[in-house]
């Protein structure tokens, strides 16, 4: 998230990176540190380039009134893990405040946090008077159930579905998004930030703040948070699926930063890994299958797209369905990848648009209208009739093959 005037400590710096410190860049005057340069503030731990910087920041950079209220807070990563989690639940409050307005939140039953005074959110594909939360109570509802869970020992099984509260909403079961889920990753990161760096939740941790990152468009800073933890899980020697989780994580963030070539390398290797760990009925290997069609997509080679796709689509309809959001999106950017190209037949579009229909019903019933997975199938909807209308009146001789081309590039774009 953006920096504020009181966030004093870091400066301009961002986040993640390194061994024990997230923050890498010196809080005076931003100079990258990496993982070990530099000094940090024997009291709180906040990071500098050197003696001058640190000297310069007590003295006119605020340093001297926040050093002791930083290490009270729990050092530097807490502080400042603190702080983006209440601008992040702010902003999610400002976007869903037209949606919220007279609701009352489900676990606390009251219009404003008792102690925080924020106001209401749903990110997620509730309806109606369903589903509304203050992001507090929705993070102190996660804390609790995976605290209850780690006390009673109780199995791997149990303590991961409790970690899911993180990002699926208990009444729906659909996944939190948008600045919602930005807000959640902050609050789950602040968490466990201060756990060891070998504790796994911690690891997950970070995963959950980069995906909420993402979601919420900061992908600059997502994109420092997935590098750190990939670096972390080389550096500790982690499991080969851990580490394609975090590449699989890392290469969407290239992806969207329009650095697809980068991206696509890390694709097709993760996707490799995943099919020789786990074969091709898994939930694991349907994702990154379908994040390695999307940037086939978006680097305009639809039929290795549509190749990859119509060899994975039937296998995960056969054990998950049509209705699982993965299922959707791999049908999306498989009919995308037949409207999208100059090569596509008159049959082609006509089951793009079939395709899409289907689609645009099943993602209404499942996630409900708000949900951006169905206006972004929507508009691919309305895309894919104006490409079929266009060829239709081509071959009826009403317009030429130009025109064809201009109506296509016409189309307004939507993201898979």
């Amino acid at each position: 998230m953006d920096s504020t005037g009181r966030d004093i400590l870091v400066g301009r710096a961002e986040i993640l990176h390194g061994s024990n410190m997230i923050l890498t860049q010196c809080a005076a005057c931003a100079a990258p540190l990496g993982l070990s340069l530099g000094k940090k503030c024997g009291r709180c731990s906040t990071r500098y380039c050197g003696p001058e910087c640190q000297v310069q920041h007590w003295k006119e950079g605020g340093h001297e009134q926040l050093c002791k209220k930083i290490k009270k807070g729990g050092g530097a990563e807490q502080y400042h893990a603190e702080q983006k989690f209440k601008e992040a639940v702010a902003v999610a409050v400002k976007a869903c405040a037209d949606d919220t307005k007279g609701q009352a939140c489900f676990i606390c039953t009251q219009a404003l946090h008792w102690k925080t005074k924020e106001g209401l959110v749903r990110g997620c594909s509730c309806r109606g008077t369903a589903g509304f939360a203050h992001v507090s109570c929705l993070a102190e509802q996660a804390k609790i159930l995976y605290a209850e869970a780690e006390e009673n020992n109780l199995d791997v099984k149990v303590q991961n579905a409790r970690l899911t509260r993180w990002e699926k909403c208990s009444l729906c079961e659909q996944q939190y998004h948008g600045f919602v889920k930005c807000a959640l990753g902050w609050g789950c990161w602040k968490t466990y930030v201060g756990r060891p760096e070998t504790d796994e939740v911690r690891g997950l941790a970070m995963t959950q703040l980069g995906n909420g990152l993402n979601d919420a468009e900061r992908y600059e800073e997502a994109l420092t948070v997935e590098e750190a933890l990939l670096s972390l899980h080389q550096r500790l020697g982690e499991t080969e699926r851990n580490i394609l989780a975090a590449q699989n994580n890392l290469a969407t963030t290239y992806h969207r930063l329009g650095r697809f070539e980068q991206g696509l390398r890390m694709r097709r290797d993760v996707y490799t890994g995943f099919l020789k760990l786990f074969g091709i009925e898994h939930d694991g290997t349907l994702s990154v299958a379908l994040n390695f069609a999307s940037t086939l997509l978006d680097m305009q080679r639809f039929k290795e797209a549509r190749s990859l796709l119509g060899e994975i689509i039937p296998v995960g309809r056969r054990f998950r369905g049509d209705s699982n959001d993965t299922m959707l999106k791999m049908r999306w950017v498989y009919a995308k990848a037949l409207y999208k190209d100059d090569g596509a037949t008159l049959d082609g579009l006509r089951e793009s648009v079939v395709t899409f229909e289907d689609l645009e019903r099943t993602a209404r019933r499942v996630l409900g209208g708000a949900h951006p997975t169905l206006m972004g199938i929507e508009i691919a909807l309305r895309d894919a009739q104006a490409a079929l209308r266009a060829r239709q009146e081509a071959a009826s001789g009403d317009v030429s093959v130009s025109g064809i081309r201009k109506a296509v590039e016409a189309m307004t774009m939507g993201g898979a």
